[in-house]
């Protein structure tokens, strides 16, 4: 099943906001977390209240949002139902709504002096065996 993502961005000097002499990095993070879902397989689809007031006008929830004033963009729509309004979710958040899953990559567990042998002292060059058990 597809899942298309859409973005009703207040209105800006072009398409992502990220633009002109001062780029605000919050307009950065989700332009690359909006091409990330992308190359998970979302379609996303975003549109600038200033160049594209027409899909404002025929998209029913966000017309009826902006009843209560261009405060509540960026309106965030997941197929047909909004899910946020008033922010750019984080690319975890945004992730869940499409239904990508995130996998983290497991982390090699660090050695420390706490992994010594009792008794015996750790330096950079010596090398650290683990305690069986973990640290």
């Amino acid at each position: 099943m597809s899942v298309t993502l859409r973005v009703f961005d207040p209105a800006m000097c072009c398409s992502t906001g990220i633009c002109g002499p001062s780029v605000d990095p919050e307009l950065a993070r989700f332009a690359a977390d909006l091409e990330w879902l992308g190359k998970q397989g979302v379609t996303v689809e975003r549109f600038n209240l200033s160049s594209q007031p027409a899909a404002f006008a025929t998209t029913p929830a966000v017309k009826e949002a902006l009843g209560r004033g261009t405060e509540v963009l960026p309106i965030i729509m997941v197929d047909d139902r909004v899910v946020a309004e008033g922010t750019y979710p984080s690319r975890e958040t945004l992730a869940a709504l499409a239904g990508v899953v995130v996998r983290k990559l497991p982390q090699a567990p660090t050695a420390s002096a706490c992994c010594a042998p009792a008794g015996e002292k750790t330096s950079p060059e010596s090398s650290v065996r683990p305690k069986s058990g973990g640290c």
